[in-house]
């Protein structure tokens, strides 16, 4: 079979005569449907398959070609048809009538066979190619969509595998990393309602926050086991080392976003989580003592999180905190450690972090 047969032909015209004529020069060619009316040949056009070109007469009664056009153009399903008006009015005005319209030629009567082949010839390979560039776009889109999936898949596995490398030595973290990150993402989307972080907590960086949460302290890979594994209280001069961590841990993503070809969002709020999320509102943090909003956003959201969990999380040298007693510790550093903005959005979300604190306790699968 020729490939042209596997292309249909619609023709809607309500002279029988025209009809036969049409249907004969067209049928060795291509599959031809026809229709006598208007409303006939909208019914035709919406059953599948869809035509690929219709032929569709201007002087109909009841309905005429101009209106069964824009009842063409206006359904999804046939609005990208491509349409050749047939007309006896053989003016210029009549033609430009048609073509403004959105038809894709304009045939006059009484039809001359080789040009009406010619042009339906003509119409159906441009619809072809405009059908193959539509799946190429279709393809590359999805592709696209794809490739960026799975490149954030990367970066995920990437982030993990750096968060659990400092875990690694540091043994009393367990599921730390994953309570902080939920934590974060819970208290970012309570906050974007105050107008005070709107305009900074947008999708985008919330999504961007939650991602390099899990970062916050990769700089305690530099800090010396006999430190960081101590069964008990740092001295004064083993604290003063373990503070470190901070500006070790940024230092190594500095290095990281140096080396990167182009800029990488994610890296600059990790940066900014790593450096200072043990910095406090009223400027006694470390390792800069930035106070207020000197503190960036991303810091100040990680600073809340991360003490929320260490209180209800066990070390060698306390107990875990119930939920409700951490929370009066936050409540109580509001204006000194804790942004006091943050600390209501905190207890907005309070049964959330319960709930996320319960569904990574240590011991659980991650």
């Amino acid at each position: 079979m020729p490939p042209e047969m596997n292309q249909t032909l619609l023709i809607v015209d309500d002279s029988p005569e025209n009809l036969t004529i049409l249907s004969e020069l067209l049928q060795p060619l291509y599959q031809v449907r026809a229709a006598n009316s208007g409303a006939k040949g909208l019914q035709i056009a919406r059953t599948t398959p869809a035509p690929d070109l219709i032929l569709l007469d201007v002087m109909m009664p009841d309905m005429d070609g101009y209106q069964v056009f824009e009842q063409l153009r206006a359904a999804p399903e046939t609005a990208d048809i491509p349409v050749i008006f047939l007309t006896a009015m053989n003016s210029v005005e009549a033609e430009m009538h048609g073509l403004k319209a959105g038809a894709v030629d304009y045939i006059t009567k009484p039809i001359v066979p080789p040009i009406l082949l010619a042009r339906v010839h003509t119409q159906l390979e441009l619809k072809q190619a405009r059908d193959w560039l539509s799946d190429q776009n279709s393809y590359l889109e999805a592709e696209v969509a794809r490739r960026m999936t799975e490149n954030e898949l990367i970066q995920k596995v990437s982030i993990r595998a750096l968060a659990h490398l400092a875990e690694t030595r540091d043994p009393e973290t367990g599921n730390h990393i994953l309570r902080t990150q939920a934590y974060v993402q819970c208290l970012a989307l309570e906050l974007r309602r105050h107008p005070r972080f709107a305009a900074i907590l947008t999708g985008r960086y919330i999504q961007l926050l939650t991602l390099s949460a899990p970062l916050h302290d990769i700089g305690k890979v530099g800090i010396p086991d006999a430190i960081l594994r101590k069964p008990g209280r740092l001295t004064p001069e083993e604290w003063e080392v373990m503070k470190t961590h901070a500006q070790l841990g940024s230092e190594a993503i500095e290095q990281a976003e140096q080396d990167a070809i182009t800029p990488v969002a994610f890296l600059a709020l990790a940066k900014e989580i790593t450096h200072w999320h043990h910095e406090k509102w009223d400027g006694s943090g470390y390792p800069d003592g930035l106070a207020g909003d000197a503190i960036p956003v991303a810091a100040r959201i990680m600073a809340l999180a991360d003490v929320f969990d260490a209180l209800i999380s066990a070390r060698v040298y306390k107990p875990a905190m119930p939920y409700e007693t951490a929370r009066d510790i936050i409540v109580a550093g509001r204006g000194q450690h804790f942004d006091p903005d943050m600390v209501e959005a905190f207890l907005a979300c309070f049964e959330a972090f319960c709930e996320i604190a319960d569904s990574y306790r240590d011991g659980a699968p991650e």
